[in-house]
């Protein structure tokens, strides 16, 4: 039976890379986003690049909305029967520093970034005890190191933390549960920030989605915790 995957931010960068990654190995696939346009064209190209077709699934909702969640875990459940793995990648950051962040901004981040993942894994346990599937979680290298200031970094901490965290709710119900903490990645991501930092070495979303997918391939019986992925030559 082709397994189901959930990947919440799935329409653009490593979400997106995941996504058409699984689809080629025969996973069925439901992507989330805000952006009903922009799932659109996702869902558009990977069926043209890929015949998709049926095997994908995208939901127009927030992250961070309990009630939005709680309905896209049951529309995933009630059109495929299962759920298999789940990947929380919906995320952004913010320009500059806590000094000069907008706090309804502020806010925004912190229940995206943080109260989403928590909220994802919420709704899937049951589901995930019932298959023995696993969860990945999208931290950052932001989550291993500190930086001035930056409350994007505050809020990879705490998601790293809600992974081990979880682990450790789950391990006896053999969830496996895995942290990717990618380093700088060539993605949207950076728009929000003004642009990646200048002559820095980047991976792609490729590079990141096959991390994910390592993880998610791993055989029966093994988990694989924390994979922490820079480009070479990243210092911090």
């Amino acid at each position: 039976m082709e397994p189901v995957t959930l990947i919440t931010g799935g329409s653009s960068g490593i979400g997106a890379a995941t996504a058409r990654a699984l689809l080629e190995q025969g996973h069925r696939v439901a992507v989330t986003g805000r952006d009903a346009d922009k799932l659109a064209a996702f869902a558009a190209s990977t069926d043209a690049e890929a015949g998709a077709g049926d095997r994908l699934l995208t939901i127009s909702g927030d992250a961070a909305d309990a009630t939005d969640v709680a309905a896209t875990v049951r529309q995933v459940v009630d059109t495929w029967g299962r759920l298999d793995t789940v990947i929380a990648n919906a995320g952004f950051s913010l320009p500059g520093t806590l000094e000069d962040h907008d706090p309804d901004a502020m806010r925004s981040m912190v229940l995206t970034n943080v109260l989403g993942p928590a909220l994802l894994v919420r709704e899937t346990l049951p589901h995930l005890r019932e298959s023995k599937g696993r969860i990945v979680v999208v931290g950052s290298v932001a989550g291993i190191r500190y930086t001035p200031g930056n409350l994007y970094s505050v809020t990879k901490w705490a998601v790293h933390a809600l992974v081990e965290n979880t682990r450790l709710l789950v391990a006896k119900d053999h969830v496996g549960v895995t942290l990717v903490a990618p380093g700088v990645v060539d993605t949207p991501f950076w728009d929000e920030r003004g642009g990646a930092p200048q002559a820095a070495p980047a991976l792609t979303p490729e590079q990141i989605a096959a991390a994910i997918l390592f993880a998610v391939n791993q055989p029966e019986g093994v988990d694989v915790n924390q994979l922490v992925v820079r480009p070479t030559g990243q210092l911090g």
